[in-house]
């Protein structure tokens, strides 16, 4: 019997130097665990429209033409050295216009050259992302890493409204000439009659994905810059997405906005451009063959040509944009809990 007393005491007495053992290490060893913290963010940037009427074939060309502006404030959450969680509303322009983008190159981009078309659109987006920083942090905000390269992706909710110029005087009668209109309530591809397409909504989701960097400024504020695409899941930011309404079927100042290939200037300068003049020169070239004359008259005339051009990588594409932002942002303070001292 006392061998078992002796056997008892013994392990009782092994676990007691373990754990005063297991104790004295704790308090040598620092506290590795990391703490979240907070962020805001405050940004401006760049817009870049696609679709179209810039579109995705010609991607590099889309991106410099029409450039606009983006504003955006963000709250970030970093949960662990590596991810984060954002939420971020940012107002962007884009624009496009047929004149600008295919003056330069007529006869390759008749269509979109005949056509005639220009919008602005001012875009709302609401965006949830996730970010995954390449270089983990330190494990307070104290200690962040000095540069971070990034990548995020997520979810937003869009809001928008494409409007256009109304055409100048002598062809808007009876109309106010060269006034910015929203062309959603237009129904300028004859949305909402029967046989044609319900009107488009207003609020779509789109697909945010890019890279950002990330440079540790001092304790309170980063400094940062990020590139991102967003992929809609519409075909209207710019009003233009299917064929040519019926003129039948359109009312009012739809009569005007939704086919004015025929105008004879881009109405979307202040100082409107006469760009009619150019194709009816073209046509009446001597040395302009008889295939190109038919394509212009073809172009300027019938319905047959969509105004919705295929002008996608892939042709199905919905409309996009990508955003530049150069950023700065501010640390929330938190409380760093020490490692107790025994």
């Amino acid at each position: 019997m006392k061998r078992y007393h002796y056997l008892a005491a013994s392990i009782l007495t092994g676990i007691s130097l373990l754990s005063n053992t297991s104790d004295s290490k704790a308090q040598r060893r620092p506290n590795t665990n990391f703490v979240p913290y907070s962020s805001v963010s405050f940004g401006v940037g760049s817009s870049h429209y696609y679709g179209d009427l810039a579109g995705y074939r010609q991607f590099i060309r889309a991106t410099y033409i029409m450039p606009r502006w983006n504003l955006g404030l963000g709250y970030t959450r970093q949960f662990t050295p590596h991810f984060a969680a954002r939420a971020m509303f940012t107002w962007a322009r884009i624009a496009g216009d047929d004149y600008t983008f295919n003056k330069n190159n007529i006869e390759k981009n008749l269509v979109q050259y005949a056509r005639n078309l220009h919008f602005r659109n001012d875009l709302k987006e609401f965006a949830v992302s996730g970010i995954y920083n390449f270089v983990a942090d330190g494990r307070n905000s104290n200690v962040r890493a000095k540069l971070t390269p990034y990548l995020f992706g997520g979810v937003a909710l869009l809001a928008h409204s494409p409007e256009a110029r109304t055409p100048v005087a002598e062809e808007a009668a009876p109309y106010e000439a060269q006034k910015w209109v929203k062309l959603q309530p237009l129904h300028t591809e004859g949305q909402g009659q029967p046989g044609y397409d319900k009107p488009y909504s207003l609020v779509t989701v789109a697909i945010p994905v890019g890279i950002g960097l990330r440079y540790r400024l001092n304790e309170n504020f980063n400094l940062g810059f990020e590139l991102g695409y967003r992929y809609t899941f519409t075909d209207y930011l710019d009003d233009v997405g299917g064929p040519y309404a019926d003129p039948s079927v359109l009312q009012g100042l739809a009569t005007k906005m939704a086919d004015r290939r025929t105008q004879h200037y881009d109405s979307r300068y202040k100082n409107p451009v006469e760009r009619y003049q150019v194709l009816v020169d073209l046509y009446n070239n001597p040395s302009t063959s008889p295939e190109l004359k038919q394509q212009i008259s073809d172009a300027l005339q019938t319905n047959a040509v969509p105004r919705g051009s295929a002008s996608n990588i892939l042709g199905f594409l919905n409309d996009g944009y990508v955003l530049t932002s150069f950023q700065i942002h501010y640390i929330i303070p938190t409380k760093i809990k020490c490692p107790p001292i025994r």
